[in-house]
């Protein structure tokens, strides 16, 4: 048994894997806090082969950091949850998990028992995240101002990009928004090459087999190909016989004269999983049939969704074509695009969709822009479900004096980890106040006295003057169900933390002679 970091010296013994922890989580936060706010500035990564990210957005600055310490991808963790679940807010999340380790380390080692340091902590997120889900205000649909307002801020105040995820949204629908299984950043998509655009209905980026041809927008019947496009086959024992030898040239016979039923339905499109045979490749040529091959599997979806497609194996050529017509989708326009080399599909009769394309002049900005618009919509999405907070840290200031005055009802020692919550949860507020250049202890405490006698939740902080103001009256908000995930994410990386007490390193399997 070898531990990461022995430890020889007493008095250190008891909290030295602690201080070692919160030491990883701390390095970790001090690495994207710098890019908070309005003022947050941006983060330069380099690989190692000379390649380089600007970027300030948290999760792609913590996915691609180099780390090694255990207690530090416990945090990484956190900013992975929130951008699966919600899709935006990891910043928030990464600072206030570190806040809560800081706060909850700072009272462990005045000498409060850990577990009712932890006990405490989870009793303050959940009493914090009661509060703020009572202050949530309600969209009131696609045209509600502050819709675009949340978009705006999400998207780092790109008035363009809002501008294209607002557009994007009025497309889909509310309904299509609220579906649970739906996200709408993974209709945004990105090329250096492309203008930014909304585009009603689907781009496949995928090259035509045959793109010699020219396909201009034409309406076409889709067939879908959860397959390869190709004659079935035996296997290679049973190919070695007379009778397999046989078998597999009937089987060649009959896909060739299948292949007439696609001109006698008027197929326009046909998209496979798979590969595509030499021979029905010539075949769509001679007619006229696009054929895109190698789509995967979670486009294959899409496209049946938006066309009415059914999907089939290649055995199913062999139904007749009355039958073979039930597989087929619709789309009252396709066309192959060759400056971004992809196929557009629009007007489909199935399902509503679009596609938000995000354009730029080099790899690298496309590349920021598109993470970008991918946390405006992720943002819009989650308003729209949940409603929304003042932003600027304005809301959790006023959960944070809740906290405080429910601390003074606890009698136990929970209690300091209640204080550890509220204390945490000022902390995005002060590390917004720091990024815009002012003083945090000042203007913490400002806003803490101007909410306490105005009697409201929506005061911050001005970053381009340094006043108090309404951040409602000012559209500065956030959705809610993002500060509540990330609070949530936050608080249970922190109490994971707080309770270990040493870390071993695991010994290696060893290998069998």
């Amino acid at each position: 048994m070898s531990q990461i970091k022995p430890v020889t010296h007493e008095g250190d013994d008891t909290y030295a894997t602690l201080l070692n922890n919160a030491g990883a989580i701390r390095a970790i936060c001090s690495a994207v806090e710098g890019t908070l706010g309005p003022k947050g500035l941006d983060t330069m990564l380099v690989g190692g082969q000379g390649e380089v990210i600007i970027t300030n957005d948290g999760v792609t600055i913590l996915e691609k950091m180099d780390v090694t310490h255990p207690a530090a991808r416990l945090l990484i963790q956190v900013a992975r949850s929130q951008q699966q679940q919600v899709g935006d807010g990891t910043t928030t999340a990464t600072v206030l998990a570190g806040a809560l380790v800081a706060e909850g380390v700072a009272q462990v080692t005045r000498g409060v028992p850990v577990a009712k340091v932890v006990r405490g902590i989870q009793q303050g997120v959940a009493a914090a995240l009661a509060s703020l889900a009572k202050r949530s205000r309600r969209i009131e649909g696609l045209k509600d101002p502050l819709l675009y307002r949340i978009g705006y801020i999400a998207g780092r105040e790109h008035s363009d990009l809002a501008e294209l995820v607002l557009n994007g949204a009025q497309r889909l629908g509310v309904h299509k928004l609220q579906e649970e299984n739906f996200r709408f950043a993974d209709v945004v998509v990105s090329h250096s090459r492309a203008v930014s655009e909304v585009w009603p209905g689907l781009l496949i980026q995928k090259k035509p087999v045959n793109s010699q041809l020219e396909f201009p927008p034409d309406a076409a019947s889709v067939l879908v190909f959860q397959d390869a496009f190709e004659p079935e086959t035996i296997d290679e024992e049973a190919l070695m016989t007379e009778a397999g030898f046989q078998k597999q040239m009937q089987l060649k016979e009959q896909f060739r004269k299948s292949l007439e039923k696609l001109v006698e339905l008027q197929v326009g499109l046909i998209i496979a999983d798979r590969g595509v045979n030499a021979e029905a490749e010539q075949f769509c040529t001679d007619h006229g049939i696009m054929v895109v091959q190698r789509v995967p599997r979670s486009d294959l979806r899409l496209v049946c969704e938006y066309t009415g497609a059914r999907p089939i194996r290649r055995s199913g050529l062999r139904k007749p074509s009355s039958e073979l017509a039930g597989y087929l989708g619709f789309a009252g326009r396709v066309s192959y695009d060759e400056r971004l080399e992809c196929v557009r599909m629009a007007e489909g009769k199935g399902r509503t969709q679009v596609t938000i394309v995000v354009g730029a002049s080099t790899s690298e900005v496309v590349g920021e822009r598109l993470r970008i618009a991918r946390d405006a919509a992720s943002a819009v999405q989650a308003a729209l479900r949940g409603g929304c907070l003042p932003g600027g840290g304005a809301a959790e200031m006023a959960a944070a004096y809740e906290l405080d005055r429910l601390r003074e009802t606890i009698q136990g020692m929970e209690g300091f980890g209640v204080a550890a919550v509220a204390q945490a949860l000022r902390k995005p507020l002060a590390q917004i106040v720091v990024n815009a250049g002012y003083n945090p202890l000042e203007k913490v405490e400002e806003v803490k006295a101007a909410q306490i006698n105005a009697g409201t939740d929506a005061l911050g902080v001005d970053c381009d003057t340094g006043a108090v103001i309404d951040m409602l009256e000012h559209g500065v908000v956030d959705p809610a169900h993002v500060k509540l995930h990330a609070l949530q994410a936050a608080g249970e990386v922190a109490a994971a933390v707080l309770r270990i007490h040493t870390v071993i390193k695991m010994k290696q399997p060893r290998a069998e002679e």
